[in-house]
């Protein structure tokens, strides 16, 4: 009987696989060769023995260099030592190269065998590597764990969703003010917002209906006494023409569209706000929460955001007046999509393109902490804004700003507090979670065992239900499931009688006194000479005696 093993060689690390027990390997080719497509039939040709993953790149690199040389290593020889049976004159080795089966004959005394067969097991080890090694397939998987809460694609898309909304809402918004304002023009100077013009434009209806009982309603929408009172005013002189109920209907169908369309976009803001905080929270505390949605959803992920140079994320978004520069000769950008950040506009004129430059520079660095960082903060996104802001200050009053090395050392202290609070508070929700878990299968086992002793209980009495129905001195007796649950039978002992036999007993004596009493009666009254001639009889007796 031969006991083949097979030594694979994978970049994770050392596996070893046992070969079923076969009289001879060359009868072993055929199967191997039929089953190595199919997981399910490879699966009974092979097993998974051992597995040694390399502890570092550094020790893969070694091992790597011990294999092509057809050196055993030190990692290979303890893997081999420990797995491989005591008797190894019994043992042969599938190895991939000859070289290696050499060394390993040499120092371990284990005979070595390549080609064939064992050709056709690395063929099918290879292919199916992933599912016979399951652990290293849930270590990967553990490693890059997908974390649902920091997808940024939901950000693209609300940014996208976003500036669609404040195009159509303004369009529309114009449009109720045309409409709206052949009955009401005075209307649009005084309330000059979009929304809350449709807004006031709703409740007033027809300007001639506004009175002094509806300033109160138009104050809580134009949150202004005195542009409320201005309102009514303007109603009361205006020279707009009259409009009729069905065109009135109208508008206020269509501004309430409009209204819900704002309200709308005020949630779907909330929303990106939410997201940001969890995805990018040191890129929306440093340039806010919009500019740096656009950021992302521009260069299409908050990775590829993380990989561009400061001076890329600097122009982004002015590629056409890039390229235009370039093709003229003429000078190129200074500023991209972060012209949209406070900053900007509070540099003057001569500091914009180096405020731009630095602040392109410190987004650079937010984006990359928020994309590789385990437990995303705010932290560093806020010392990074307090930079700018000292730079903003140099420009304009010459007070030297603090170095980075310093700020980054307080923005590092801070962050390891702020992630230890975080790992504290995580944990101690799986602890409570994992009590939950525990205490609902202590509840299920609990469950599970009670049902399983009523099933007995009910197996029993059924049982002897069949053994005992129509016994002698057999009773039937309710169970506790009620009256029309399943009647158990139960033997009386011997001389003792229940109470329904007794009464039972009592109704039949009864029955046969009024019996005898009536035959009585009835041999009197029928056969009157027998009765005289037997009391005679008895007269007689008495006398001679």
């Amino acid at each position: 009987m031969v006991l083949l093993h097979v030594l694979f060689e994978h970049a994770a690390g050392y596996a070893l696989f046992a070969v079923r027990e076969v009289e001879e390997i060359g009868l072993l080719l055929p199967q191997v060769e039929e089953s190595v497509l199919t997981l399910g039939k490879f699966h009974n040709v092979v097993k998974l023995v051992a597995f040694s993953p390399f502890r570092s790149a550094q020790s893969a690199l070694e091992n790597m260099n011990a294999v092509s040389e057809g050196v055993l290593h030190e990692d290979l020889r303890l893997l081999l030592d420990t797995a491989l049976p005591p008797k190894r004159k019994k043992v042969l080795l599938g190895v991939g190269d000859a070289k290696m089966g050499a060394a390993v004959l040499e120092e371990l005394g284990v005979q070595c065998q390549t080609g064939g067969v064992v050709a056709e097991l690395m063929r099918g080890i290879r292919l199916h590597f992933p599912a016979l090694v399951r652990g290293l397939t849930a270590q990967s998987a553990a490693k890059v764990k997908f974390n649902v809460h920091r997808v940024d694609n939901m950000i693209i898309q609300s940014i996208s969703l976003l500036d669609q909304l404040d195009k159509d809402i303004n369009t529309f918004s114009m449009r109720v003010r045309e409409w709206y304002g052949y009955h009401f023009p005075e209307l649009i100077k005084i309330v000059p917002e979009n929304s809350m013009y449709c807004r006031v434009a709703k409740f007033i209806g027809n300007r001639r209906e506004l009175s002094e009982e509806s300033l109160e309603g138009l104050e809580e929408i134009v949150m202004d006494s005195a542009k409320a009172q201005a309102i009514l005013e303007a109603s009361r002189s205006s020279m707009g023409m009259d409009i009729s109920p069905l065109d009135l209907i109208n508008i206020e169908s269509f501004s309430r569209r409009v209204i819900s369309l704002s309200d709308y976009r005020k949630g779907l803001q909330e929303y990106l706000r939410s997201k940001m905080s969890q995805v990018a929270p040191s890129l929306s505390a440093l340039i806010g929460e919009v500019v740096g949605a656009r950021l992302i959803s521009h260069a299409g992920s908050l990775t590829n955001l993380a990989k561009y140079p400061a001076s890329t994320v600097q122009i982004l978004g002015a590629e056409k007046a890039l390229f235009r520069a370039l093709k003229t000769r003429g000078n190129t950008p200074k500023y991209g999509l972060i012209f949209h950040s406070t900053f900007i506009g509070r540099a003057a004129a001569k500091n914009k393109g180096r405020i731009s430059r630095y602040l392109a520079n410190k987004c650079t660095i937010a984006s990359r902490i928020d994309c590789f960082s385990e437990v995303p903060t705010s932290v560093f996104g806020d010392k990074l804004r307090e930079q700018v802001e000292e730079r903003l200050a140099f420009y304009e009053t010459g007070e030297p700003p603090r170095k980075n090395l310093e700020v980054m050392k307080e923005a590092v202290v801070e962050a390891s507090e702020v992630v230890a609070e975080v790992k504290r508070r995580q944990e101690k929700k799986e602890k409570k979670r994992k009590k939950r878990e525990k205490r609902r299968l202590e509840a299920l086992a609990a469950a599970a065992e009670e049902a399983a002793e009523n099933s007995v209980m009910e197996t029993e009495v059924r049982e002897g239900a069949e053994t005992l129905l129509g016994g002698p001195g057999g009773v039937s007796v309710p169970q506790e499931g009620g009256w029309g649950a399943e009647l158990m039978w139960a033997p009386l002992p011997t001389g003792e009688r229940c109470g329904g036999q007794e009464e039972e007993e009592e109704e039949e004596a009864a029955a046969r006194g009024v019996r005898s009493r009536g035959r009585a009666r009835g041999e009197r009254g029928g056969g009157g000479g027998r009765g005289g001639a037997i009391a005679q009889e008895e007269k007689e007796s008495r006398g001679r005696a």
